[in-house]
């Protein structure tokens, strides 16, 4: 692929997605999205990916939320197109059936914190920032702020970080859960590689089945839910994987698993 914003490696089964406009704080422009939503999708149909590591370049920011100057045209039929588009995006990392995790190293703000919103597991640096500040331009939150905030952390939570503006350090974004972690800025990455290596380590089949069933909690009842997972249980009997675990468990050997 030929990235001008991102830059994108794979290395022990996991896909390494780097925001690179530094200079910009990495906020996301129109060709940012553009070559996000092309990675994310070749990680879909690239079988030697297991697993997604999405952080920033540099040193102060992940993703310091849209291009500004990309807003100031926007009416409201382009507005409204604008927001469906990066939605768009962000609902494809949310569906990825190979989990991703943001590693935030320092600001996510606006569309950076909803980019981290959409990811699967956030583990954050002591430094990072999180925040909506949206209203301060006389906008919403529009890709995808106002409802993942929200499931994710509650209504009251969402509401006051959305309508007072104002970010929130890593400290105060892991009590309220909106990060799984926080750790030291020089021990981000290992520690998502490490999460990353763990979940590469076990069967793909069963990691890709169960990540389908807990964003299934989203759109359904919990009785809607329980025979949803009752189904994908009956899914995850019939792979090759299911097979050579229990095997593998009962033979007292490590498995072998192929991700089918």
């Amino acid at each position: 692929m030929d990235l001008t914003t991102l830059r994108y490696d794979v290395r022990d089964r996991i896909a390494h997605v780097t925001i690179n406009r530094p200079d910009k704080l990495n906020a996301l422009n129109a060709e940012a999205k553009r070559e996000l939503m092309e990675v994310i999708s070749a990680i879909q149909a690239d079988q030697g990916v297991d697993v997604v590591v999405i952080t920033g370049a540099g040193e102060k920011a992940f993703v310091a939320g849209a291009d500004i100057a990309e807003l100031a045209a926007l009416d409201r039929q382009s507005g409204e197109e604008f927001s469906a588009g990066g939605q768009k995006v962000f609902d494809r990392i949310e569906e990825s059936s190979k989990p991703v995790i943001a590693a935030v190293n320092g600001y996510a703000l606006g569309g950076g914190c909803e980019l981290a919103l959409a990811c699967h597991v956030r583990i954050a640096s002591e430094n990072a920032r999180f925040g909506q500040p949206e209203v301060q331009l006389g906008i919403i939150p529009g890709y995808g702020g106002t409802q993942r905030l929200a499931r994710l952390v509650g209504r009251g939570r969402a509401m006051e970080m959305i309508l007072g503006g104002a970010p929130i350090g890593a400290a105060e974004a892991h009590r309220i859960g909106l990060v799984n972690a926080v750790v030291p800025r020089d021990e981000l990455l290992k520690t998502a590689h490490a999460l990353a290596r763990r979940i590469a380590s076990n069967g793909q089949a069963a990691v890709r089945i169960a990540v389908r069933a807990i964003n299934a909690t989203e759109q359904t009842t919990l009785s809607d839910g329980l025979t949803k997972e009752a189904e994908l249980f009956g899914e995850c009997c019939e792979t090759l994987d299911f097979k050579e675990g229990v095997a593998a468990f009962l033979e007292k050997r490590k498995p072998q698993f192929q991700g089918k």
